[in-house]
């Protein structure tokens, strides 16, 4: 299997990479599951997965190697093709994205579970930046994810010296891991993706986007933008229906909407 699979549990999909190494195939496949999932109204949190004892590897450095040897000035482009985008979408759908890390995770791979929203990850674990060990710098967004995560001290360190570490040094460093057995990862990531799927999902869209976009502009702007959300959420039927809930004592019932 070369190309990444998705399945649908009610509002819950579930994006599977096939192996743990980024091929053309598997990043073109990755990209349109993505994009698809982001953009069906159906879906109201997604799940990010990987097979076997690895989650992601990164590049395929075989598939590199080749394209290396074709046009060293052009085997980089994939970046902007596939790497940029893939974490663009993560960041910004309007919908939670839970990472479940099963095991191995290094490189780009790293870059796109500190894209997710959540990360339930095996235990013990190994991670790792690797970047530098190839002679290449960070991508898939570890210049601003990872010093947001550890701080920029640590994260130099882990950018410019390629070793590894465990899940559990991780979160000691401030990465915001839920660490379960690795026998446990599918079934606890998908119990939390469905606990997000029957939330909230117009609150969850707006906060991603104040938290994307907050880093960026004056705080003048971040509380108009806030105002400006809460104004639209404020007529939501989620919204209504919970307010109403709160009153009567209940427990809310959210549709998505």
């Amino acid at each position: 299997m070369t190309n990444v699979t998705v399945a649908r549990d009610g509002a819950v999909a579930t994006v599977m990479l096939p192996g743990p190494a980024l091929s053309l195939a598997v990043k073109e496949s990755l990209l349109e599951a993505l994009r698809d999932v982001a953009a069906d109204d159906g879906v109201r949190a997604v799940l990010l997965t990987g097979t076997g004892r690895a989650f992601c590897v990164g590049q395929d450095l075989a598939e590199h190697a080749v394209a290396l040897e074709r046009d060293a000035a052009t085997a980089l482009d994939t970046v902007q093709e596939h790497y940029n985008p893939i974490v663009t979408t993560l960041t910004t759908m309007p919908k939670p994205v839970v990472a479940g890390v099963n095991g191995t995770c290094v490189g780009a791979g790293l870059g796109f579970v500190l894209a997710c929203d959540f990360a339930v990850v095996a235990e013990g674990a190994t991670l790792g930046t690797a970047f530098t060990g190839i002679g290449l710098t960070c991508d898939s967004g570890l210049s601003v994810t990872l010093p947001a995560a550890v701080g920029m001290a640590r994260a130099r360190a882990l950018l410019l010296r390629p070793t590894t570490f465990t899940a559990e040094q991780a979160v000691t460093w401030g990465l915001p891991f839920y660490l379960v057995p690795a026998s446990e990862v599918a079934a606890r990531a998908g119990a939390l993706a469905a606990e997000l799927a029957a939330g909230p999902t117009a609150a969850y869209a707006e906060t991603k986007r104040l938290l994307a976009d907050g880093g960026s502009r004056p705080l003048t702007d971040s509380l108009a933008a806030e105002c400006a959300a809460q104004q639209r959420l404020g007529t939501t039927t989620d919204h209504g229906n919970a307010v109403r809930a709160f009153l009567a004592k209940q427990r809310p019932a959210f549709v998505g909407s």
